[in-house]
């Protein structure tokens, strides 16, 4: 009989205590532990079994669970007779950034301090231990949620002082999802503020720590060495490129295929791996994401659970505001194609909106993007990647996140759409005002405002996503004597093909806007932008052809 799917349960003793589905990762323990590395810090896409994994070292290191060895009892690691002797045998600190999502720097950093002072309060016994003095007993009690920062930046390594002067042990440090706060305060613009406030804490607690045992930290991104990790140099960086521990988080094939095998399921396997399968761990391919995988088991029907665990709102704000290159690039990807690039797995937040390397860098680390080559040229020497969607699931999450764009005025997108199609272009001319009056500024970063350019990109991916069924979209690509700007290729012989030209007003060279479209219409004539559409047998009686007019938000189609 199936075990029963607990979902979104990370206790992993609760899990294994009601034999709840689980697949066993203990050999993650024996791995870690042999490596003997002082700092790991562990970066994988978000639901992938982090927390999780952290529950399980907790329940196996901590002196508070000694005596309780049959958790582990049956699962690999205790296969293993020395690790049978080391259950519950360290002192162990455990935290999360996770719920550290402040939208000003004052009420992180008070979340921060009070998620401390939390950790004091339940290890008030120490004060009754008689191993601390009058000095010492006045620091713990001035550990609050409004402390100094001098207080706060030496309170873990402090409190593993004191917990090793009572158990005769040097400390081990969990640390979930550290960069969480991080990527708020990108957001939310304090990301200078927090930098050296974080910084102060992690060399304390990490570095300089005498009665540190050992420490993991994980995330989701690598946040550049130069923002929070410039004085810790003894820390073991794992990556979604590095091969170690490239299968403790994530499920298999193999784990796949018993899971859909014990829940009768298997004739489902090549869906699930259209949808869920193709991320990639260092050197190991097909890697699943757990959580879409257990909701599957669970409800047995196909969606995109992973994909909508977030709001995505980073990712979006990024390719929507990006330049017309990353716009580009998009349309390659929803089109199943890959791009070439290099990667900085240091991910330089305050670089996300200069440098086009870092959005691709933070998709692969987010699991949006997977390797699909890896190659350096001898004579760059320099890691290069070809990049691709990650899957189904992935796409989807892609194209819904295009279409929220437009929801501030769908009603008027989808009026546009079916105007385009039944060539009204009147209703198209209608339509296309409203749109750019609600959407325009919202595609543009500011360094464009005179350009329709980044609503121009937008609205073609729009058309990619809605229109992807009966038309092949493309933007910016050769043909003829020149680059078109859009071309919709159909895919039925019924329906005709459409070249959509965009020109700004020029008030040096033309009076008004129907001189623009005109001059539109003229470039898509003379540069024979139709040459590639006839050349592939579409009659040029069945090629649509538009001039967009643009002065500032104002549009005319012609």
């Amino acid at each position: 009989m199936a075990r029963t799917v607990s979902i979104g349960n990370q206790d992993f003793e609760e899990i294994i205590s009601n034999n709840y589905f689980y697949i066993d990762k203990t050999d993650f323990i024996k791995e870690w532990w042999e490596n003997a590395d002082s700092v790991t810090l562990i970066m994988r896409p978000r639901r992938f079994g982090k927390t999780l994994t952290l529950h399980m070292l907790e329940r196996f290191f901590s002196l508070k669970y000694s005596g309780k060895g049959e958790l582990f009892s049956g699962l690999k690691i205790w296969e293993d007779k020395k690790f049978q002797e080391l259950q519950g045998t360290f002192p162990v600190i455990s935290l999360s950034f996770s719920g550290i999502k402040g939208n000003t720097f004052e009420e992180t950093k008070r979340d921060i301090c009070q998620m401390i002072a939390t950790l004091y309060d339940k290890n008030n016994y120490l004060c009754d231990s008689g191993i601390l003095t009058r000095r010492e007993l006045k620091y713990f009690n001035s550990i609050t949620e409004d402390m100094p920062g001098i207080n706060m930046a030496i309170s873990l390594q402090t409190l593993c002082d004191f917990m090793q002067r009572y158990y005769g042990k040097k400390v081990i440090i969990l640390l979930d999802e550290y960069d969480t706060p991080m990527q708020e305060a990108f957001i939310n613009n304090y990301w200078d503020e927090l930098i050296s406030f974080i910084r102060n804490l992690f060399n304390s607690t990490f570095k300089s720590n005498p009665y540190l045992e050992r420490a993991i930290m994980t995330g989701i991104t690598r946040i550049s060495k130069e923002s929070i990790f410039s004085d810790l140099n003894n820390m073991e960086v794992v990556t979604s490129t590095s091969n170690k521990y490239a299968e403790s988080f994530g499920f298999t094939q193999k784990e796949v295929s018993d899971a859909l095998i014990e829940f009768d399921l298997y004739e489902n396997e090549s869906k699930i791996k259209y949808w869920y399968d193709g991320f990639t761990f260092g050197n190991k391919t097909d890697i699943y994401n757990p959580w879409s995988i257990i909701n599957f088991l669970d409800k047995k029907k196909l969606n995109p659970y992973w994909a909508n665990t977030s709001s995505n709102s980073l990712v979006s704000t990024l390719i929507r505001e990006g330049n017309g290159n990353v716009k580009m690039i998009t349309e390659d990807l929803l089109s199943g194609n890959t791009f070439h690039t290099r990667i900085d797995e240091q991910i330089a937040f305050d670089q996300l909106r200069k440098d086009e390397t870092a959005i691709w860098s933070l998709l692969l680390a987010s699991g949006y993007l997977k390797v699909e080559k890896y190659t350096m040229p001898p004579e760059t020497e320099e890691e290069e990647y070809d990049l691709k969607l990650t899957n189904n699931e992935v796409k989807r999450m892609f194209k819904n996140m295009i279409r929220g764009w437009f929801g501030i005025c769908n009603t008027h997108y989808n009026g546009f759409l079916a105007a385009l199609l039944r060539n009204d272009i009147e209703e198209m001319n209608l339509y296309m005002n409203d749109i750019t009056l609600s959407t325009f500024s919202f595609f543009d970063t500011g360094k464009s405002s005179s350009k329709p350019e980044c609503f121009y990109h937008g609205f073609v991916l729009g058309l990619m996503v809605d229109l992807a069924d009966r038309y092949t979209i493309t933007s910016n690509r050769e043909s003829g004597y020149g680059r078109y700007d859009i071309m919709l290729k159909p895919k039925n012989k019924e329906d005709h093909a459409i070249i959509i030209e965009f020109k700004v007003h020029n008030k040096k060279n033309e009076e008004n806007l129907n001189d623009t479209v005109r001059t539109a219409k003229e470039q898509i004539e003379k540069m024979n932008y139709a040459a590639g559409l006839i050349s592939e047998g579409i009659p040029a009686n069945h090629i649509r052809t538009y001039g967009f007019a643009f002065e500032g938000k104002n549009v005319l189609i012609g």
